[in-house]
């Protein structure tokens, strides 16, 4: 297991132009949560969830990774063996920055996966609905391999267990409101960082042992520089 995890959610996707959930301006003021992102809305309102998420989909083609996805990449790349990055984003921006083995805990965007079988295949930026409906595997339907409110995520084991094993724990640029930070942070890590633009009322940020209110891509250099510092005396 690597002895330092990273853990990004929406905000360090905001600098590139992509709209977070829950702040002023954010996804959710345009649309209903019920009808297009809760367990059930395939069944109930399926043409307006994927047109939901084409256009999601769809909008990623022109935004690409930022500074903080940049370095954090590098810094990966650096210390394969030592440093993993795990995400809430649905995003591929970190995969356009060169990262490989990314846990993106609430799904991949990019990819659409059968709801029977365990078929998934990669579309990219393209509407779903311009080319893949049944699964070519069983024939049953296909949907956005992302994780609704309410279904279980599979990932969320991986993504423990790392944390379990690691000795620095990143958290970059979410609410805390989806997955609780604090309890990502009560479990016996060594150092913890917090990056937020600003303080969340979510989020005891007095947990922290070092706490970074700027854009990720202001952090960025400093988080990584605290990664370097941390590895070399991990190392002697």
């Amino acid at each position: 297991m690597a002895k330092v995890v990273i853990f990004t959610g929406a905000g360090i996707s905001a600098e590139s132009g992509i709209d977070t959930f829950r702040d002023s301006g954010g996804v959710w003021e345009n649309f209903n949560i019920e009808d297009v992102c809760v367990k059930g809305c395939l069944e109930k309102n399926r043409d307006a969830t994927i047109n939901f998420y084409d256009t999601r989909r769809v909008a990623l083609k022109d935004k690409q990774p930022n500074y903080a996805h940049k370095q954090i990449v590098n810094i990966q790349k650096k210390y394969p063996e030592k440093i993993k990055l795990i995400t809430q984003n649905v995003d591929d921006l970190f995969e356009k920055a060169g990262a490989v083995d990314v846990i993106h805990v609430h799904g991949f965007l990019t990819q659409i996966r059968c709801t029977n079988c365990e078929y998934t295949e990669e579309i990219g930026n393209v509407a779903q609905s311009e080319a893949w409906d049944s699964c070519p595997m069983c024939q049953s339907m296909l949907r956005p391999d992302i994780v609704f409110f309410n279904e279980s995520a599979p990932f969320y084991e991986d993504m423990f267990r790392e944390m379990d094993d690691c000795e620095m724990l990143i958290v970059m640029g979410t609410s805390g409101a989806t997955l609780c930070v604090g309890l990502m942070v009560d479990r016996g890590v060594k150092y913890t960082i917090l990056n937020n633009l600003e303080e969340h009322y979510s989020i005891d940020h007095s947990k922290f042992d070092k706490t970074i209110f700027k854009p990720a891509t202001k952090a960025v250099d400093e988080i990584v520089e605290d990664i370097e510092q941390f590895l070399s005396k991990e190392s002697r």
